[in-house]
């Protein structure tokens, strides 16, 4: 994986054979980060990262400046080696290990951008769920935006709040405000 943008634009890293992981396509990642370099400053944002992974989306949002990331995964391992690399490239992730429903349940912070990449075979209703949990604990804030990565069998479409979805190669994001 690699950083497409940003201070370490280009950098290459390498995560652990034996991490649990789907990260996402770089040629995904580029797409999306074309969208949101239209529609934000990513300065001036602050960013939740679920389902982190290896923490691919989290560098990319740290690297282009946002001030506050932070990255949350169920795995140990992900979350040692994201809190590893963030130590390493001085950036400004905290990475917790929590499971993604618990910690939403716990509604004490809001967000810019929360990203969402959870495993491809999730039940559809729990990513729903996860959808509308979010936004009923007030986990965006108000001009925020919400972006679940998803395979392109599954449809959100009909979900509350839903705007738009991308698609590239097998990877889905669709995307998700408050309403007007």
């Amino acid at each position: 994986m690699r950083i497409i943008s940003g201070i370490y634009k280009g950098k290459r890293l390498t995560a652990p054979k034996t991490l649990p992981v789907r990260p996402t396509t770089d040629f995904a990642k580029e797409g999306l980060f074309n969208i949101l370099h239209h529609r934000i400053d990513f300065e001036e944002v602050t960013v939740l990262d679920l389902f982190s992974g290896t923490g691919n989306i989290a560098y990319e949002f740290a690297s282009r400046g946002s001030r506050e990331v932070m990255a949350v995964d169920n795995d140990f391992g992900c979350v040692k080696f994201i809190k590893k690399t963030a130590m390493e490239l001085d950036l400004p992730i905290e990475a917790v290990k929590l499971d993604v429903f618990k910690y939403i349940s716990t509604g004490n912070s809001s967000y810019d951008i929360i990203f969402a990449d959870p495993p491809y075979a999730i039940d559809t209703s729990l990513l729903k769920e996860l959808i509308e949990n979010i936004f009923l604990c007030n986990w965006l804030k108000e001009d925020g935006l919400l972006i679940i990565e998803h395979p392109k069998q599954v449809v959100l479409s009909e979900v509350t709040h839903f705007t738009e979805s991308r698609k590239y190669g097998s990877s889905v994001f669709s995307f998700f405000r408050h309403s007007e």
